[in-house]
């Protein structure tokens, strides 16, 4: 009896030296945690000796990362609406206080006093029928209230197959607004979409604006037509419209120059430019004006002296991603009745997309 206790003894020594080098040696595969891992040993001692030996190993298993949620492309325009709507969602009542609110933020996010006061007049008379009875519902109807001040025209941008080629974009805007950076970019992506891209650098009064165009076109791998600085700015379009017809070249983005000696002039120089560029061959199916969101009032105020002089069809909105004053947006479609139609939203060459007003609209109301 003692021999066969001995035995038995040996034998679960061994066997549990067995188990311990396969886990060593070999990786467990784990479906949960904590998991459970038999081991049957069977041994025979003058055939009536069984053996049996079970091994509990807890195992920890790492949780998967979360899945990052939806990028949010106008978190810094939206950054004072998000504050103060916050804030409003806490209030238990809509107050005298909760107008003034709501005025500031509108204000300070450079939507403009004349669209703030529509605004604001619009949602008082609901709530005086009693339509509106909560903070919560004050902000919803604001927020559809501001979804329908967006211009309902096309945000497109304009190519005609079946005008006099080529088409011709014009690109205008005060210096510094990043109009040369802009065609770049729209260059690539008009490339990207198959078409037969040049450049035109007539903006030749600044000083290295050719130079900073040629580097775009480099990197957008399209061709340039340049003139002479100090040069006249038309004859650059037209050099540029003509040498795209005999190239069988379908779209040419024209700069433009962005000062002069005053306004007056500037704005007869733009004026110029467009009525050279269709002379003869190509048609101007985009006057597209550059503004910086950074600059605010200034920009609506660039936008309605530009406006007057070129017949511009869409603007560009750069440095979005940089500013908290997304509420131009507003101020300048209710006012100029002009649709968005880019946004720059960083500084690679891929930066500058399409504006989509749904979700432009949905971050600055989304809940932080």
């Amino acid at each position: 009896m003692i021999l066969l206790v001995l035995v038995g003894l040996v034998l679960v020594f061994g066997v549990g030296v067995v188990v311990y080098n396969r886990r060593s040696s070999a990786p467990l595969e784990v479906e949960e945690a904590p998991a459970k891992i038999a081991v049957e040993a069977e041994a025979e001692v003058d055939d009536e000796v069984e053996v049996e030996i079970e091994v509990e190993v807890e195992v920890e298993v790492e949780e998967p990362e979360p899945t990052p949620g939806a990028v949010r492309r106008f978190a810094r325009a939206a950054g004072i609406f998000n504050g103060s709507f916050a804030v409003l969602r806490g209030k238990d009542k809509i107050t005298s206080e909760t107008w003034d609110e709501l005025e500031e933020t509108l204000l300070r996010a450079d939507v403009g006093l004349k669209t703030t006061t529509a605004l604001l007049d619009t949602l008082k008379s609901r709530v005086g029928r009693k339509d509106i009875s909560t903070p919560q519902e004050l902000l919803d109807a604001l927020q559809g209230e501001m979804a329908g001040q967006l211009s309902s025209n096309s945000r497109e941008l304009h190519f005609d197959n079946s005008v006099k080629m080529p088409n011709i974009w014009l690109f205008v805007g005060v210096n510094g607004v990043g109009k040369t950076t802009t065609i770049g970019k729209v260059a690539f992506a008009q490339k990207a979409l198959g078409r037969s891209v040049l450049l035109a650098a007539g903006d030749t009064f600044r000083a290295a604006a050719g130079e900073q165009l040629e580097t775009w076109a480099q990197r957008a791998e399209v061709p340039i037509v340049r003139g002479n600085e100090g040069g006249d700015p038309s004859a650059v379009i037209f050099d540029a419209v003509q040498s795209a017809a005999a190239n069988n070249r379908e779209l040419v983005l024209g700069d433009t120059a962005g000062r002069l000696q005053n306004k007056s002039n500037l704005m007869e120089e733009l004026k110029k430019v467009r009525r050279v560029a269709e002379k003869e061959a190509g048609t101007v199916t985009e006057v597209l004006l550059v503004i910086d969101a950074t600059t605010g009032q200034n920009g609506l105020s660039q936008a309605e002296q530009f406006a007057l002089a070129t017949n511009v069809t869409g603007v560009v909105l750069t440095k979005l991603d940089g500013s908290a004053k997304g509420g131009i947006v507003f101020a300048i479609e209710t006012q100029l009745g002009i649709p968005v139609k880019l946004v720059g939203l960083g500084e690679t060459i891929g930066d500058l997309v399409p504006f989509d007003p749904e979700e432009y609209v949905r971050e600055l109301f989304a809940e932080a």
